[in-house]
């Protein structure tokens, strides 16, 4: 594959998109990233989006991927190596934790959506009740062992949000989980997943959350008037 091949159309806070940019880094795939303004999608992801959403996975022009495990999944298959266990029963049960990735973005997205304290505080603990959950099943140092796998590519982007959500949170939503933290930690390391987002990350991602006139904003603007007035 060269650099003309594949393009992916993408976001730059999108947390999917992220999947897809670090397997490709893993897998050494030369590619196109374009990012467009989902709040102004152009006529043109307009016509060959089924569903308005990125990423997007352009294949020679002519053919588009959508869904972002489906798009991992056809690049883990059409490259040397794999991603997955070889075993069938092992391989399964990692795609069954890539959904459960999925799960929890859709609690973070329920935590920054929050309106009220009592909201925000039931999509906390739901969270922190999948990341126990999740406890049980890290062998470390990545999610099944020595090897970097799909499902850690799956989890990257989940514990990004916190390098930055972490600093409004009156509770840590990790403590006592030690083997979630360090399997953070490793992930946080590793150099797809740095590689996933551009370097101005925190920055577009806390203003995307000043701008939800959720109750984590207000925790955000209260915090920046604390420090304006330090």
């Amino acid at each position: 594959m060269t650099s003309s091949d594949l393009e992916l159309v993408s976001h730059h806070l999108c947390p999917y998109v992220q999947r897809s940019v670090i397997v490709l880094t893993e897998k050494n795939i030369p590619h196109k990233r374009t990012y467009i303004d989902l709040g102004n999608k152009p006529e043109w992801f307009k016509k060959i989006s089924a569903t308005g959403k990125v990423p997007l996975l352009r294949v020679n022009d002519d053919d588009v991927l959508f869904e972002s495990m489906v798009i991992c999944e056809y690049l883990n298959e059409t490259t040397p190596g794999s991603l997955h266990p070889e075993d069938s029963l092992r391989k399964a049960q990692h795609r069954s934790w890539n959904e459960f990735a999925s799960q929890i973005l859709n609690n973070i997205g329920q935590l920054y959506n929050a309106k009220t304290p009592q909201a925000f505080t039931d999509a906390s603990e739901q969270l922190r009740l999948k990341f126990e959950r999740l406890e049980q099943e890290i062998t470390l140092p990545y999610f099944s062992g020595p090897d970097f796998c799909m499902t850690d590519a799956a989890f990257g982007p989940v514990f990004r949000y916190f390098d930055v959500i972490d600093e409004y949170l009156d509770t840590d939503l990790f403590s006592g989980l030690d083997k979630v933290k360090k399997w953070r930690n490793v992930l946080s390391e590793r150099a797809s997943v740095k590689q996933a987002v551009t370097a101005d990350y925190p920055e577009r991602l806390t203003t995307f959350l000043l701008n939800r006139n959720s109750h984590l904003s207000s925790l955000i603007e209260s915090q920046f008037a604390e420090l304006d007035h330090a």
